[in-house]
C-alpha cells in the first residue's frame, strides 16, 4: 500500500470552505479512479512553528500499490483539482510538499 501525504501552505485570503470544497473534489476521486483505498485531510497542529514553515494544511491518499497511485498522478480530474489547489498556494507549487510512504 502507498500512502501519498501532501502538504499544502495556502494564501491567507482563501478560507476554510474554499478548502472544504477542494477537498470534497479530492474526496470524489476514491470512486473514480481503482486502486484508491481512502482518503482524508487534517490541520496540521504542530508546536514546532518554525519548522512548520507555513503548511497547515495537509491531505493523503492510500493507494492500493503504485500502479494505483501512477493511475492517480495522470488522471485529468486530479489534475484539473491540482490545478485549482495550486492556484490557491502561497507562491504556486513551492506552496506544496509531496512525500509517498510504502504501508
Amino acid at each position: 500500500m502507498i500512502r501519498h501525504l501532501v502538504h499544502l501552505r495556502f494564501r491567507n485570503d482563501v478560507g476554510s470552505s474554499e478548502k472544504q470544497a477542494l477537498y470534497a473534489r479530492l474526496s470524489g476521486l476514491v470512486a473514480r479512479i481503482d486502486g484508491v483505498e481512502a482518503f482524508a485531510h487534517r490541520e496540521n497542529v504542530s508546536v514546532e512553528t518554525p519548522l512548520v514553515r507555513g503548511f497547515l494544511d495537509m491531505f493523503w491518499f492510500d493507494f492500493r500499490d503504485a500502479a494505483a497511485r501512477d493511475a492517480y498522478l495522470v488522471d485529468e480530474g486530479h489534475q484539473a483539482i491540482g490545478a485549482d489547489i495550486v492556484a490557491c498556494l502561497e507562491g504556486g507549487a513551492e506552496g506544496v510538499f509531496v512525500c509517498d510512504i510504502e504501508l
